[in-house]
């Protein structure tokens, strides 16, 4: 049984991500930076790495200051720190990788492109509540994740971020998947020169908010761990 391995910063966080993959038949690895000890500890074992949602990506890995009033608690370098070794270390192997919010965001960063900070109409505004808000993507044809849930078509997700990428700041190596057709968000990212490196804007791992379709990008995940294990990966 392929093990896949999760970043996150506790494993409470973690937690839901852990329930979608083993509902799914796979097994997990909970690794948090407080307990990282080293990239070969981290990756041991593992045939696929998940980057979960949680803080800020921080500027300077985008080559930018934090914008006047954000401050220090917004951010955890050292998850940064940790995500993209072990990224890096993924995309050497072609290790399948799957990104999740902020996850998305880092490949992104990690591939060479920038963020926007910050925009309104993507989480609720009232942080006394639950953040979650709802809209469209547009999945495009031809991508990997329309392969997987259907392309040329619109599902209705959740969204909970106020950072994201919209074209001007993607990657160039980085193909855009999905976007909102309002205001031109990025919602989906992967990449043509990696077997199976998928990223969403939104949070699959709430399963009850996003399309059913989305759910499927789970089982992938873990059927293209089995090949990565069993060194099936063409």
């Amino acid at each position: 049984m392929a093990q896949i391995v999760i970043t996150a910063t506790s494993p409470h966080e973690a937690a839901p991500y852990a329930a979608a993959i083993e509902s799914r038949g796979g097994q997990t690895k909970i690794v948090v930076p407080k307990r990282f000890t080293s990239l070969d500890d981290a990756m041991e074992g593992v045939s696929g790495l998940v980057l979960c949602g949680g803080y800020d990506v921080h500027p300077s890995y985008y080559g930018q200051e934090p914008l006047d009033g954000v401050g220090a608690e917004s951010f955890y370098p050292d998850r940064d720190e940790m995500e993209l070794a072990m990224l890096r270390h993924a995309l050497e192997k072609q290790m399948p990788v799957y990104g999740i919010c902020r996850g998305m965001q880092l490949i992104n960063v990690c591939f060479g492109g920038t963020l926007l900070q910050d925009f309104p109409g993507h989480r609720n505004p009232d942080l006394e509540q639950d953040p979650s808000i709802q809209h469209q993507v547009y999945v495009s044809p031809g991508s990997k994740l329309g392969a997987i849930i259907g392309a040329g078509a619109f599902y209705r997700t959740n969204s909970l971020h106020h950072q994201g990428v919209k074209e001007a700041t993607r990657a160039p190596a980085l193909m855009a998947s999905s976007f909102q057709p309002d205001d031109g968000v990025v919602e989906g990212l992967e990449s043509p020169e990696h077997r199976w490196l998928i990223g969403v804007q939104c949070h699959p791992e709430r399963e009850t908010e996003v399309a059913k379709t989305f759910l499927t990008i789970w089982s992938w995940l873990v059927g293209w761990a089995e090949r990565y294990e069993a060194g099936d990966m063409e």
